[in-house]
């Protein structure tokens, strides 16, 4: 797995030409929405701040207050409350539009960052193993379980990364538009990869895959 930094990219999303035999066979970036709930919280931050003026609200009233005054009171954590979510926003939009995910058949990319452009290629034969979590809308997040001799920062892959796992860090692709399709295009590319039969269904437990071949579980 390799990581490099770039300012021109000779192909979108990459930061060289591909090499001769290799092509692209998918490429995408983040949802914006998903992006803000998952990755930054958003809608945590909202229920926070929430809380709070709830909280206020009902402090001030067993004060003596009037309700007119109480609400005055909690409404005041509104303009805090709206400069951090919009703050988080801008922030999940902006690392949602700069993040391009490539899937060709030899390898991952994740092209990444704001001021600096970061890329990481993760060739399928560091893949142990990919596990899928979908959300309601359709979207979901591509984990990547890599070779554990194979180590790179967590807080320079994030947010493309798997939350509380610092030790061992794993890349993942973020909030991916009809992320069922991706997964299985990635299921079969492992799997032709590893030399098994691509008719194999994804989402078998380990134990019954074929090895070498990285398992695609669902979470």
């Amino acid at each position: 797995m390799t990581i490099r930094e770039h300012d021109v990219e000779p192909v979108h999303g990459l930061h060289a030409e591909l090499p001769e035999g290799e092509r692209i066979l998918w490429q995408g970036s983040p949802d914006t929405v998903q992006m803000a709930i998952h990755a930054f919280h958003v809608r945590a931050v909202t229920g926070y701040f929430a809380l709070l003026a709830l909280w206020r609200l009902i402090a001030t009233l067993q004060d003596g207050a009037s309700l007119a005054d109480a609400g005055l009171a909690a409404l005041w954590l509104a303009l805090p409350a709206a400069l951090a979510i919009g703050v988080l926003s801008l922030l999940a939009g902006a690392f949602a539009r700069t993040t391009i995910y490539t899937i060709t058949n030899e390898r991952i990319v994740l092209r990444f960052g704001l001021a600096l452009t970061m890329t990481v290629n993760v060739p399928y034969a560091l893949i142990e193993g990919v596990a899928l979590r979908s959300q309601g809308d359709g979207t979901g997040d591509l984990v990547l379980n890599v070779n554990r001799r194979e180590r790179i920062s967590w807080l320079l892959l994030w947010p493309n990364v798997r939350p509380w796992r610092y030790r061992r860090p794993e890349p993942m692709l973020r909030a991916i538009p009809e992320v069922s399709l991706v997964a299985s295009l990635l299921s079969r590319e492992l799997r032709r990869s590893a030399g098994v039969d691509a008719a194999t269904p994804a989402g078998i437990p380990d134990s019954q895959m074929p090895a070498p071949a990285p398992a695609l579980a669902t979470s």
